[in-house]
């Protein structure tokens, strides 16, 4: 039901976008993506956790001192890439020379989902919260679906760190609400105009809940009726598919509201 909803919202005079906690792809993968799903998008019509990572450092230091500090990032190369086209000063490696690592001269540590980790990352991220180094994360996400089932995203290794040094970081995306403030600002709408449709409770929905606009938790994707029993965030409508926005679902599943 995704492609007659969204053509229904464009029909309307609407505007959709896409927002995603992956850190670990470009926005013209996710074009790619979607175009190979039959779904038209643009890179105007995203709004990432990459994005919510730069506004939040921006906001914090100031736009030219967030881009004087010395990153280290434990992502993919895409992240990398992104960052930098940013303007900031990226790290990968703590390797300067053979045997020489100096975790204090790293302003910051940040975590995304890294398709690309290896133990060495994981050891020179030690390294650098042990000896305090400001942590930063682009999401919480315990999980991430493929094609067969579920791998660990950003939130399972931070929480592996936790347990090697004791520190979580700042989770930057959904559900903060910073990625629903980026998108009001891009499309000039108003926070009683928009809705927030998604999966999980956790983040998603928190994320809409967060910023203070409507939501509506669908149960085709991770989330379940049950989780709603345990979970202290309650969206605004419950729905079985994104079609029953419209009223075009199937009507089978579970009951709604």
């Amino acid at each position: 039901g995704t492609l007659p909803f969204l053509q229904q919202v464009r029909a309307q005079g609407g505007r959709y976008l896409f927002l995603t906690n992956n850190s670990s792809r470009g926005v013209s993968d996710y074009v790619a993506k979607l175009a190979r799903l039959g779904i038209p998008a643009s890179p105007g019509d995203f709004v990432t956790s990459v994005d919510a990572m730069i506004s939040f450092l921006e906001r914090r230091y100031g736009p030219s001192e967030a881009r004087q500090k010395k990153i280290y990032l434990m992502g993919t190369d895409s992240f990398r890439q992104q960052m930098e086209d940013a303007g900031f000063r990226i790290l990968t490696s703590l390797q300067a020379g053979e045997n020489d690592r100096s975790p204090e001269t790293v302003d910051i540590l940040i975590a995304g989902f890294d398709r690309e980790l290896t133990f060495q990352k994981l050891e020179d991220a030690s390294r650098l919260l042990t000896a305090g180094t400001e942590y930063f994360a682009t999401n919480p996400d315990w999980v991430c679906p493929t094609a067969w089932g579920a791998v660990p995203d950003c939130g399972s290794i931070c929480q592996m760190l936790e347990h090697a040094t004791g520190r979580l970081p700042y989770f930057v995306g959904k559900p903060q609400p910073d990625m629903v403030y980026l998108a009001l600002e891009k499309t000039g709408c108003r926070p009683e105009d928009a809705v927030l449709i998604g999966d999980r409770l956790y983040t998603d929905i928190a994320c809409g809940v967060n910023a203070g606009i409507d939501t509506i938790f669908v149960l085709s994707g991770e989330g379940r009726l049950e989780d709603l029993e345990t979970s202290d965030v309650k969206p605004t409508y419950i729905l079985n598919e994104i079609g029953e926005v419209f009223g075009k679902g199937t009507g089978n599943g579970n009951e709604t509201q």
